[in-house]
């Protein structure tokens, strides 16, 4: 549902009215914070919830009034969504990792479609940041973790709350570089990280979405799939055709594509396509699940 134009390292600003939302009549207790999740749930921190899954009725207490004193990070998703399933879960271990220090909101947007109207959702995945009782930021879209994490700090940074010093401050100059669409700068920052670390898998991330946001610099993404499902045989077309559903959050649906290439071509081709998708796989690093299941079905298409 993401639209193939936004790139998984724009974030957008905007007013959102969020008046109605804010009823003086008393809102629904929340649970009490020694309650563990259900069962199935997400978990929570020792001394604090850190993900929550919310209603209209209890978005006052849970995002608004808790955002007062903690960064809270809004994630609007639906079952039926794909990208939101590779979203979701980083978002979620992300949230368990900060340990309290920023909450994770998940609001169904087809059980909850006035608060999805309220903040102008279009498209999922949407994620706001909520800071003070007000939207700070947003982005749409399935968002590598290294720029996430990025992002998630930002947002900590805005809600006053104390965070760590990077390992690498040049991973942070050629992160900012790329999502302020300096191609040539981040790419030279990240060599010089590779350089001297090789195996930096968030240098390598960085890397890697360099090379694919130049593969799809003034292209037409609705022109280019027409073209590759026109010919699938065209393994040009193909490749494109993937890389423009990893900008729009569907990595699941690329990564097949090119798996199919895979299985039909042979020599020099297959090489190729191949290479091209262990870069996709890259940008998305080795820990996301959906890329642990998209290399078994490259293994078996090879071999």
């Amino acid at each position: 549902m993401s639209d193939p134009r936004i790139t998984s390292s724009i974030f957008t600003r905007g007013a959102v009215d969020l008046s109605a939302l804010r009823s003086p009549a008393p809102s629904p207790a929340p649970a009490p914070a020694q309650a563990g999740p259900p069962a199935g749930a997400p978990g929570g921190a020792v001394g604090g919830v850190t993900v929550v899954d919310v209603t209209e009725a209890t978005f006052q207490s849970e995002v608004l009034e808790r955002s007062l004193t903690t960064p809270v990070v809004v994630d609007f998703w639906a079952e039926w969504c794909q990208p939101c399933k590779q979203l979701s879960p980083v978002l979620e271990r992300l949230a368990v990792e900060g340990g309290g220090a920023w909450v994770l909101a998940k609001v169904d947007v087809d059980a909850n479609p006035r608060l999805a109207q309220m903040f102008r959702v279009q498209g999922i995945p949407m994620v706001y940041a909520v800071v003070g009782g007000q939207p700070v930021d947003a982005f749409s879209g399935v968002v590598p973790e290294p720029q996430l994490r990025q992002w998630i700090q930002a947002v900590l940074k805005a809600g006053g709350v104390e965070v760590a010093a990077p390992e690498d401050p040049r991973l942070d100059e050629a992160d900012d570089a790329l999502m302020n669409g300096d191609l040539d700068a981040a790419e030279r920052a990240y060599r010089k990280i590779l350089a001297e670390a090789p195996t930096d898998a968030a240098a390598e991330a960085g890397l890697a979405q360099v090379g694919l946001a130049r593969r799809v610099a003034g292209v037409d993404p609705q022109a280019a799939l027409a073209a590759a499902a026109a010919d699938p045989a065209d393994v040009d077309a193909q490749l494109l055709a993937a890389d423009i559903e990893v900008l729009s959050g569907q990595a699941e649906q690329a990564y097949q594509r090119l798996i199919g290439v895979v299985r039909r071509t042979a020599g020099d081709d297959r090489e190729k396509v191949r290479q091209h998708l262990v870069g996709l796989f890259t940008i998305a690093g080795p820990e996301d699940p959906v890329v642990a299941s998209a290399r078994r079905s490259l293994a078996s298409a090879l071999f």
